[in-house]
C-alpha cells in the first residue's frame, strides 16, 4: 500500500478543508500484443531443455501440453531453437510464439522457455539457477560426460526449481541442498536403484562439504 497525495494534503490542511488521505495498491498486469489485460497466473515457465554442441537433447521437460504436445514435436523446436541461438551472442529469442532464454557453456546449451509475453528477467532467474545448480552438483565441471554421468540427480534438481509450470526456487544453494536430502531418503529396499545414482551422489555432498 503506497500513500499518495501527501503535498494536497498538507495544502489542503493549511486552507482548513477536510482532507482524506488515500492508499492504492500497486498490481502487476501483462498486456499482450493487443492491448488486453491478461489474467495472472503462476505457470510461468512453458518449457526447460538442456541441448548437446549438436542440438541433441541431453534433458527436456515441457510443462504445457498444448505447446509441442508430442515428442516428435518437442525435437523438431529443439533443433530448430538451437540452429537459432548455438551462433548468436543474445541471450534471448522469440521463437514459435515462445520467449527463450539460453546460456551455454563448453558443449551444453542450457534454454528456460515461456510464453510470448512473459517477463525475461523471471526467466533469466530460473535459467541461472538452473545452471548454478548443474554447475554445483557437478563442482563446476559443467560439461556433456559429467551431466550425463549424474543425470538423475540433475533431473531432480530440475523438479525443485519448477514444478508443472510454476517456478518453486530460483536460489541454487537452497535447490542442491534439498536434491541431497531426496538422494539420502531412498529407501532401504531401493538401494540396488541407489546404486546407480551413488557417484553423482557423492559429487554432490563433496559440492556441498567445500
Amino acid at each position: 500500500m503506497f500513500p499518495i497525495g501527501d503535498t494536497a494534503i498538507r495544502k489542503g490542511r493549511k486552507e482548513g478543508r477536510p482532507v482524506t488521505r488515500v492508499h492504492v495498491t500497486l498490481i502487476n498486469f501483462d498486456i499482450n500484443m493487443d492491448g488486453q489485460l491478461l489474467e495472472p497466473t503462476l505457470y510461468t515457465v512453458k518449457g526447460m531443455a538442456i541441448l548437446d554442441n549438436d542440438g541433441n537433447r541431453i534433458l527436456a521437460k515441457y510443462y504445457d501440453k498444448k505447446i509441442f504436445p508430442t515428442s516428435k514435436e518437442q525435437k523438431a523446436f529443439e533443433k530448430n531453437l538451437f540452429n537459432k541461438t548455438h551462433r548468436a551472442n543474445a541471450e534471448i529469442i522469440m521463437l514459435d510464439g515462445l520467449t527463450c532464454v539460453y546460456r551455454s557453456n563448453v558443449d551444453l546449451f542450457f534454454y528456460v522457455m515461456g510464453s510470448s509475453h512473459e517477463n525475461e528477467l523471471i526467466l533469466m532467474s530460473v535459467l541461472n539457477c538452473l545452471y548454478d545448480s548443474v554447475s554445483q552438483i557437478l563442482r563446476k565441471n559443467v560439461e556433456k560426460r559429467a551431466v550425463l554421468d549424474s543425470l538423475d540427480i540433475v533431473m531432480l534438481a530440475v523438479d525443485e526449481i519448477c514444478d508443472g509450470g510454476i517456478i518453486l526456487d530460483a536460489d541454487a544453494s537452497s535447490v542442491v541442498q534439498r536434491v541431497a536430502l531426496r538422494t539420502d531418503d531412498i529407501p532401504l529396499g531401493e538401494q540396488t536403484v541407489a546404486q546407480v545414482l551413488q557417484s553423482a551422489k557423492e559429487q554432490l555432498k563433496w559440492s556441498l562439504l567445500k
